[in-house]
């Protein structure tokens, strides 16, 4: 039959420092106890003493690893044996001798039960007193006697208990602190508290909290748990409205330090608000708090991707400013960010910077350098970019030709860009896609070269690339600047039938080729076929007014107006200069 062991000591010796010192022998002057079995057992008066703080008279076993109460678990007929036991196994005299023994404690064999014998149903338990009948949400909380009175030892011992997430040893353990007088230290708080949090214990991480600030024992990482655990259980602006509060009080804001502040701008770049996060930056200056690195990286990383490019920037410019040194991965958001924003002269900057603090770029570092530096017009810089990317012994990509090539045509090197494109589908055919495509029909469209426009759109088809709107447009496009209206029409006419529906710039460009080819007819056809748009209706009056056909352009006019599109201002000037001249 089992025991249970309460009120027991949570010093690991209790036991070994509650037994009698070596005394008389069965002397005169002992006292005699008796067991439940009517056993004597002789002790002196120094082990009386010594056993006096644990004595329980209400039917129970007295145990001398003081202060421990034996209670029997089940009531009826039988009650478990205890007696005193030396280290070899063998019991103790009547008259409480052992042999010279260090004596522990053991229990004796219970007599099993028959077949014929029945279990007496446990008796209900006794209420426990209030402070021990404290609950969390993780259990009951009982209290133990501390033989240990030592705040630092408790406190070392609270805070291993914390770290091997000991939760209910560790709350009886506080509990049983606080019982007594003694205080725990705010470490060992700490400790207690992210147990709590790991466990996702909200109620009970609460309590702590309020008992710390109560006794103003609440420190920088204090709040950081607790707003970790209000974010991670009802959402980070709830988090956000305590952390006001906090820095409201007086008490609290002189702990509010940057690694607190660095806490909730995490919490809400999660949830991609880039507008309190900035609120925060500007706060943390305010109270004359300097960002640590990881507050910059944190701001850097949160703006990139919420694509506020120039709020990225000046993060990593205030960042500079204040001596720290970024990673390679906030110098490579930046350099990104460039490329969005167009400031090539701070990317090469930020590059330059990057190969002085021996960092070596990957391909996708020099690609996005490519680009900026491409769209910029800095077409030689681009190409030595490229060098040096060859140098590096990587190889280039489908996006490092493109934006070779988007480089070339910037600066006006339409020719170039058209050969720089025929050597890359002869020496890397399969790195072509419908980019490069487009970049080169581009280039045609500049240089009005409608037959060679044509070829690539046929070349592209045959590849079985993806055809859109803008590759037929650029071929459009060539041909309205070689004056071939037939052709555009033609190739409009092809795109229709591809099942490729064409768009307003479409119909421009076709609009446009037909006027100055004197395609009235077709003109007349287009503007039946289209929906109505003032721009394309704005478009047709101009291209009549110039070539002088002023007739069609008031018939067009008076449409225009019958199905209530707003002409604009030049229309409106070609109109009433032509009212003027019929005057």
């Amino acid at each position: 039959m089992a025991t249970v062991w309460s009120g027991c000591s949570t010093s690991c010796s209790s036991f070994g420092q509650g037994l009698p010192p070596r005394g008389n022998r069965g002397g005169r002057d002992g006292t005699t106890f008796h067991s439940s079995r009517g056993d004597r057992i002789r002790y002196g008066t120094r082990q009386v003493q010594a056993l006096r703080p644990a004595m329980v008279t209400a039917g129970a076993g007295v145990c001398r690893a003081a202060p421990c109460l034996l209670e029997s678990e089940v009531g009826g007929k039988e009650e478990v044996d205890v007696a005193i036991w030396s280290v070899d196994g063998e019991p103790h005299g009547v008259d409480g001798h052992h042999g010279g023994k260090r004596r522990e404690l053991r229990r004796r064999p219970v007599r099993q039960r028959t077949l014929g014998e029945k279990m007496a149903p446990a008796p209900a338990p006794a209420p426990a007193p209030a402070e021990v009948d404290r609950k969390y949400e993780h259990g009951g909380s009982r209290l133990h006697f501390l033989e240990e009175r030592d705040e630092e030892t408790l406190s070392r011992r609270l805070i291993k208990l914390g770290q091997s997430n000991k939760v209910r040893s560790a709350t009886e353990l506080f509990d049983s602190m606080r019982a007594s007088g003694l205080q725990p230290s705010a470490h060992a708080c700490n400790s207690l508290l992210a147990c709590f949090v790991r466990r996702s214990s909200l109620a009970d991480a609460m309590r702590m909290f309020k008992f710390m600030k109560g006794e103003r024992m609440a420190t920088g990482h204090t709040y950081t748990l607790i707003l970790k655990a209000v974010a991670s259980n009802e959402g980070y602006a709830s988090a956000l409205e305590m952390f006001n509060e906090i820095e409201d009080e007086e008490d609290s804001k002189e702990n509010v330090d940057v690694i607190v502040y660095n806490t909730m701008i995490s919490l809400c770049g999660r949830a991609k608000d880039w507008r309190v996060v900035e609120k925060l930056w500007r706060r943390l200056e305010e109270n004359s708090l300097r960002g640590s690195l990881l507050t910059y990286e944190l701001l850097v990383s949160i703006f990139v991707q919420c694509g506020q490019s120039e709020l990225a920037i000046a993060a990593y410019q205030e960042m500079i400013q204040n001596g720290l040194d970024p990673s390679e991965d906030i110098m490579k958001a930046i350099i990104a960010s460039c490329t969005k924003e167009g400031k090539w002269e701070f990317a090469l900057a930020t590059f330059s910077k990057m190969l002085s603090a021996g960092m070596k770029p990957n391909i996708i570092l020099f690609n996005s350098m490519i680009n900026v530096l491409g769209k910029a017009g800095q077409d030689e810089l681009a190409f030595r970019m490229y060098g040096l990317l060859t140098s590096s012994g990587l190889n280039p990509d489908q996006y490092t030709w493109s934006a070779l090539l988007s480089a070339l045509y910037m600066s006006g090197r339409y020719w170039d860009a058209l050969e720089l494109f025929q050597g890359i589908k002869a020496k890397h055919p399969t790195l072509s896609n419908d980019h490069l495509y487009n970049v080169a029909l581009m280039s045609c469209e500049k240089l009005g070269q409608w037959e060679h426009g044509l070829q690539l759109l046929w070349m592209m088809e045959k590849s079985r690339l993806k055809m859109s709107v803008v590759s037929y447009n650029h071929v459009i496009g060539a041909c309205e600047v070689a004056s071939k209206p037939k052709v555009a029409l033609q190739v409009y006419q092809h795109m229709i039938n591809q099942r490729c529906l064409p768009d307003t710039f479409t119909h421009l460009s076709v609009i446009r080729a037909c006027i100055w080819g004197s395609l009235w007819n077709e003109v007349d056809h287009i503007l039946e076929e289209v929906a109505p748009d003032s721009s394309i209706y704005n478009t047709v009056i101009h291209g009549l007014c110039l070539r002088g056909k002023i007739g069609l352009a008031n018939k067009v006019y008076a449409k225009m107006r019958s199905i209530g599109l707003v002409p604009d201002g030049k229309t409106r000037a070609f109109m009433l200069q032509h009212i003027a001249t019929e005057d």
